[in-house]
């Protein structure tokens, strides 16, 4: 039975907020331990459940060794202090007593044995290594560590304590969908699962799970529409009623060629640039293209998958099949023009993401 509601991530960036510089900067420090402890942890949590899972194995250790993983006080044979859920738990809250929020390691624990026991099968046989986790790793929590959200006019923002520290967002010039998701939330409409933050070159960002209802639109599974996707016309639909070219050659490729010959052309240019602040100064210019065309790209890419999805709704078309897609993808791997310039694969991925918000099942051929 397929489920009535969606699971939303959104990027958030949140200041620290607090009065002084000296306030802002203990604060940031804080949750820079944090991610610090949330890292170590994570390496230790997947090394005791890999130990744990391939004792039996380990022939080497002599028969009187007993490796039967139950807690002792409910099983003779077993040669665990707790249930073994438990253990990587303890053993990292026991290392990191005080440094770390409890609810981090908590939260941490389930995820990481939730996934290890998705991929034990594969550690097993060999086909995988185990996971190692970087020092910049977002670090999870739940809404036992957010309070006092509210919208403060004042600040014209968000407020939340995540845990000790005061933070508040910076939606700058929003133009998606985040500011209405957390006005539902404040409101209580929606309500936000398991969070993350992730620190990156000083910044915080608040990486919020939102859990939506799914929209709710009037589809016919038995009407089909089928769709393809190439560089001619981006995206061309067609039901038994109807047909809709969406986008063309000139709007996404040449447009997209055009930024690239200007980031070329600004590019050549640096080396008569006036220096006087060293390669900050130099590369000024370019650096004006740095999101130019990745930005563009998105722009349109929305665009398009949204007018596919409006146009499926119109014909009440309950299953979208998007035609060819593993042969296009085969000419795009041998082509490295079609393969640069092409973003099917995003294409495709914010066509699936649409139509599952919408109830529209995806098919790829």
């Amino acid at each position: 039975m397929n489920s009535s509601t969606l699971k939303l991530t959104r990027k958030i960036q949140v200041l620290v907020d607090l009065p002084t510089k000296e306030e802002k900067k203990e604060a940031l420090a804080k949750l820079y331990q944090w991610q610090n402890r949330a890292f170590r942890a994570a390496n230790m949590m997947v090394s005791h459940l890999y130990v744990q899972e391939m004792i039996k194995d380990f022939l080497y250790l002599t028969e009187k060794v007993q490796y039967k993983l139950a807690d002792e006080k409910k099983d003779e044979l077993g040669i665990l202090q707790c249930s073994r859920i438990h253990t990587t738990y303890r053993a990292v809250s026991n290392r990191f007593k005080g440094e770390i929020p409890t609810n981090i390691l908590s939260n941490l624990k389930q995820s990481l044995y939730r996934s290890f026991n998705q991929e034990k099968m594969e550690y097993w046989s060999g086909e995988r290594s185990l996971k190692n986790f970087r020092r910049n790793m977002a670090f999870p929590f739940d809404m036992e560590g957010i309070s006092g959200f509210s919208y403060i006019e004042e600040k014209k923002a968000f407020c939340f304590r995540l845990f000790s520290i005061p933070l508040k967002t910076y939606l700058g010039k929003d133009f998606s969908d985040k500011r209405r998701l957390l006005e539902q939330f404040e409101k209580g409409k929606i309500k936000i699962c398991t969070s993350h933050i992730k620190l990156k070159d000083g910044k915080i960002f608040w990486l919020p799970v939102f859990e939506i209802k799914k929209e709710e639109y009037y589809l016919r599974p038995q009407v089909i529409a089928e769709a393809t996707l190439s560089l001619e016309y981006p995206i061309v639909v067609k039901t038994r009623t109807g047909k809709l070219t969406i986008g063309s050659r000139e709007e996404f490729l040449y447009r997209r060629l055009a930024i690239q010959a200007s980031r070329k052309r600004v590019q050549k240019g640096t080396t008569f640039s006036k220096s006087g602040k060293g390669k900050k100064r130099k590369l000024k210019a370019v650096n004006k293209y740095k999101d130019v065309e990745s930005n563009y790209i998105a722009n349109r890419i929305h665009v398009y998958s949204r007018r596919l999805i409006d146009f499926c709704i119109k014909h009440q078309a309950g299953t979208l099949i998007l035609m060819n897609q593993e042969d296009k993808s085969e000419i795009a791997k041998e082509e490295e023009f079609v393969l640069r310039n092409w973003s099917n694969y995003d294409l495709t991925t914010k066509i699936k993401y649409k139509a599952e918000k919408a109830g529209i099942e995806v098919i790829t051929e």
